[in-house]
């Protein structure tokens, strides 16, 4: 398993890519636990806190996109590392200005989020560029999925050393310092400054444009309502078999689900349609959220966590070979960015769908939101599977790009994969 892994990042410049992608998205990753913290430690309320985080998530779904597309007109070093600078002075304001006055913390966490640099989206458009092979190119976005498990795993406990070292502000401070760095080692790569996106059609949709896409974050925006609701749907179940350490174990289980699932799908190689198999891996998530509302004892529930989290990683690396399907030509960085932004807001929708479903049904109703949640998604990549299905450029763009003489250029692999 760890053979083919080892192959990617043996490719020169890889573990260098994937390491300060990783670091340099750790302020992210760690934003809402660092703001609870802090908030909590200026004497703020749990609502003010969540108030925060919330604008925070908000204005990175915002910006991500946005800068995705800017990273695609003027290259990676431009964009990205400017971006980083900015997000964390806004952050390195809040933290020294605290939670009074209370406009200029929202102003501070809002130009936080909005500047978070599009780092996930600009490693995977290097892939090909470091990656000379198709089936590597497709491993490496596994690779890809499983690191993030890592990095929302780790990330929280480098906070609370930290803060436990320091101070609840000064973890603000370093995480967002590092994360610079990691930008910094990305932007100053030769891949990275060599990068440049294929010839683009100007369209004010950018890579909305594309059906295909727009199949693919509709399907994740479910998803993504399932993971939410699960975060949500676990507290009262916790309360009542252990407290928040249970509460930890469910979450560290979900994840290490994904994590398995993620290596072992990037273990070999996977013939055949990548739509139709990301439909069949979409199908086993949803399934595999199903048994959560037998809630049983406080072990074997947590292995039906693990359970629940062993297709999301394999559906991730699946969606990300769509993504560079048919992504209209120059807009990859973007169309990246724009299923980053779908998830994140599912996951925001699905935590405030969960809640009052909670209060009405107690646990039992909140885990049934996200097997229904996985179905609708299923729903979405059946009612679209000719779209997907689609090669790239052919009845893909919503747009007279169809016909475009520029997506010969896009550096694409053959639609006939092996991912």
């Amino acid at each position: 398993m760890a053979a083919g892994y080892l192959e990617i990042l043996r490719a020169r410049h890889a573990a260098r890519l994937l390491t300060g992608t990783l670091v340099g998205r750790l302020p992210n990753a760690t934003a809402a636990i660092a703001l609870v913290l802090f908030v909590r430690a200026e004497g703020g309320t749990y609502s003010l806190a969540g108030a925060l985080a919330a604008v925070y998530g908000v204005a990175n779904a915002v910006g991500q996109p946005v800068l995705g597309r800017l990273v695609d007109l003027y290259g990676q070093p431009r964009v990205q590392l400017p971006a980083a600078v900015l997000s964390a002075l806004a952050m390195a304001g809040f933290a020294v200005s605290g939670t009074d006055p209370l406009a200029l913390a929202y102003a501070c966490v809002a130009a936080a989020g909005l500047f978070t640099p599009p780092l996930e989206g600009g490693l995977r458009a290097l892939w090909p560029s470091v990656l000379r092979r198709e089936e590597q190119v497709h491993r490496a976005y596994a690779m890809d999925a499983v690191a993030q498990e890592v990095m929302f795993t780790v990330g929280p406990l480098l906070v609370t050393l930290c803060v436990s070292l320091w101070s609840a502000g000064a973890a603000l401070l370093v995480l967002n310092a590092v994360g610079v760095l990691g930008a910094l080692s990305v932007v100053v790569s030769a891949p990275s400054r060599a990068w440049r996106s294929a010839p683009r059609e100007a369209h004010w949709l950018g890579a909305l444009r594309s059906r295909g896409l727009l199949a693919l974050l509709g399907a994740f925006l479910f998803v993504g309502i399932a993971l939410g609701s699960i975060t949500v749907a676990s507290v009262p179940y916790a309360d009542e078999h252990g407290g928040d350490a249970v509460y930890g174990w469910l979450m560290a289980g979900i994840g290490l689900g994904a994590l398995v699932g993620g290596m072992a799908y990037g273990a070999r190689q996977w013939a055949g349609e990548p739509a139709r198999r990301l439909q069949v891996l979409v199908g086993f998530l949803a399934v595999c959220y199903l048994p959560l509302t037998l809630m049983p004892g406080a072990v074997a529930m947590t292995l039906l966590m693990v359970l629940a989290g062993v297709f999301l990683a394999p559906a991730i690396a699946c969606a990300f070979v769509l993504v560079d399907r048919h992504a209209p030509a120059g807009t990859v960085t973007e169309a990246f960015s724009w299923l980053v932004t779908t998830f994140t807001v599912g996951a925001s929708v699905g935590t405030g769908l969960a809640g009052p479903v909670v209060e009405r049904g107690g646990a039992l109703w909140g885990f049934g939101v996200p097997g229904v949640a996985g179905g609708v998604s299923l729903l979405v990549l059946l009612v679209t599977g000719r779209v997907l299905t689609a090669p790239a450029g052919r009845a893909v763009v919503a747009s007279s790009s169809e016909n475009d003489p520029n997506r010969a250029a896009e550096p694409r692999f053959s639609s006939g994969d092996r991912a």
